[in-house]
């Protein structure tokens, strides 16, 4: 087991306050000014050099992650036209799409806006649902609010699936995964966080309850990836575990459990627990994509969120009371890896979105879809330090 708290005494606060400056003076700055294209579509990314891509492929879930992440910094006052910026993409998106359903968009689009992939995608819909709360939440837009309820009950008209949860979208596939229903998750607490509306918090059931009799692998204590149509695990992808998810279900169900009073505590620990015997490169402490529930190393890359998702997790068990490690030091120093190994040196408004094996930069440019989790890490730091 890695024994960070012995490698590494950081200053939290120190931590989060370099985190804060980081984000808020070079990174949503430059998203501000430069992540933007002429049609008003946020950018898939930046290249290394600093300049958009403007030949990247359009993901729908990006348009919807920067809506959220432009609502956050109007929220905590880095920026002063968060509404406009937010009308930019939902103008782009009603120009290029054909859907009479907000947030229920095709798939992908190509550099020209031609949309190259028709079918709609449950993990698209979660961040608009999520994007949708956070715009009531910030701007009291009850236009946004109304746009959630008609998605989830497009949602629920289309994409439910058999033997509960959703199905992954409007197209066949012989997979399904908890990915799409852990950020479903994600965005039921939110609206039920801003909203106070008790149905949000019952779909949360449902997903807790997904939580509890499928995705957790309670022999290996993990979190289960992909699974067939009936929820059983999937002969060929089965066997994969994700140390960043597992990382952020932890902080959810601290989440659920901060709104119902649900014992998750047991759930979390278990969890943090294996991502730390089987989940962390020793060499460097950072977790990798992806091991099996034994501990072999399946993907020895490791990608920038990860770590923000430890950031979190570490954050709400140290909230929780729990002692069985010093949960302070681990998201100190998981803030200073994000400052240190996945901050761009040649151009601090950037981030580096995967190490490799070696743990030297393998992937320099910055992926749009990056900025949520690097937010969600700051929300929790900030609210932590009060």
């Amino acid at each position: 087991m890695v024994q960070l708290a012995e490698k590494f005494n950081a200053d939290l606060m120190r931590s989060v306050y370099k985190y804060d400056q980081w984000l808020k003076e070079e990174v949503v700055p430059h998203w501000v000014e430069s992540g933007f294209s002429d049609n008003g579509a946020a950018i898939e990314r930046f290249l290394e050099n600093g300049e958009p891509d403007i030949y990247a492929n359009k993901r729908i879930r990006v348009q919807a992650r920067q809506m959220f992440s432009f609502s956050y910094a109007q929220h905590h006052g880095w920026i002063s036209n968060g509404p406009a910026l937010v009308q930019k993409i939902e103008s782009f998106l009603t120009a290029k799409t054909d859907s009479q359903i907000p947030g229920f968009y095709p798939h992908a689009l190509d550099a020209s806006d031609t949309v190259i992939l028709p079918h709609r995608d449950l993990y698209d819909c979660a961040f608009f649902l999520l994007a949708y709360g956070w715009r009531y939440h910030v701007f009291n837009d009850l236009n946004a609010l109304n746009n959630a309820e008609r998605l989830i009950s497009q949602i629920e008209l289309q994409l439910k699936g058999l033997k509960s949860g959703w199905d992954e979208g409007t197209i066949e596939t012989s997979v399904r995964r908890q990915n799409p229903h852990m950020h479903l998750f994600e965005a039921f607490l939110t609206l039920y966080q801003f909203t106070k509306d008790g149905r949000w918090l019952a779909y949360a059931g449902e997903m807790f309850s997904l939580f509890e009799t499928v995705f957790f692998d309670a022999d290996n204590k993990v979190v289960r990836e992909f699974f067939n149509a009936d929820w059983k695990l999937n002969a060929y992808k089965g066997h994969i575990v994700e140390p960043g998810h597992m990382m952020e279900w932890i902080w959810l169900l601290m989440q659920y459990h901060k709104f119902t009073k649900k014992p998750v505590l047991h759930y979390c620990t278990a969890l943090y627990q294996q991502v730390i015997q089987i989940g962390v490169d020793e060499d460097a402490c950072v977790l990798f994509d992806e091991v099996s529930p034994t501990g072999e190393i399946l993907k020895a890359t490791k990608r920038c969120w990860p770590m923000t998702e430890w950031v979190k997790a570490a954050l709400a068990l140290s909230k929780a009371g729990d002692t069985s490690f010093d949960y302070e030091s681990h998201a100190a120093w998981a803030l200073n890896v994000l400052l240190t190994k996945y901050r761009n040196t040649q151009n601090p408004a950037l981030y580096i979105d995967q190490l490799g094996a070696d743990n030297q930069p393998l992937e320099s440019q910055a992926p749009a879809s990056t900025l949520y989790h690097l937010l969600m890490a700051h929300a929790e730091a900030l609210s932590y330090v009060g």
